[in-house]
């Protein structure tokens, strides 16, 4: 197995085994750039649990994600193993109220469920 193999094999597993990951820059709790905080304090927002992923800490990785994502940018977030986008993405979706339908949780206060034809 090659490089490439081993490291896209490691952030499938790191995908898989978390229904909400978040490749940033920094931790949860020290976020290294304010894209990745800004991530972070949406999803603290939303659910109580989710993991992370320092790319800071492992370039293989931080190089890695790019390639696998087809994403220039860090952070990059995934839920239920879809790729769901960076920061502008993940800002997008949570004013919309998608983010909070993609993470299970329903539509946000104050906003109906959508119907089958809407």
């Amino acid at each position: 197995m090659s490089g490439g193999e081993a490291t896209r094999e490691r952030i499938a597993s790191l995908i898989e085994e978390n229904d909400v990951v978040l490749f940033m820059k920094g931790t949860r709790w020290a976020p290294q750039c304010g894209f990745s905080a800004t991530v972070v304090q949406i999803l603290d927002s939303l659910v109580a649990d989710y993991a992370t992923f320092d790319v800071l800490s492992d370039t293989v990785i931080r190089e890695g994600i790019k390639r696998y994502s087809s994403w220039p940018t860090i952070p990059q977030l995934y839920v239920k193993g879809e790729f769901i986008g960076g920061c502008d993405i993940v800002q997008d979706l949570y004013a919309s109220g998608d983010l909070h339908e993609k993470l299970g949780l329903g539509p946000p206060p104050g906003r109906p469920a959508r119907g089958k034809d809407s």
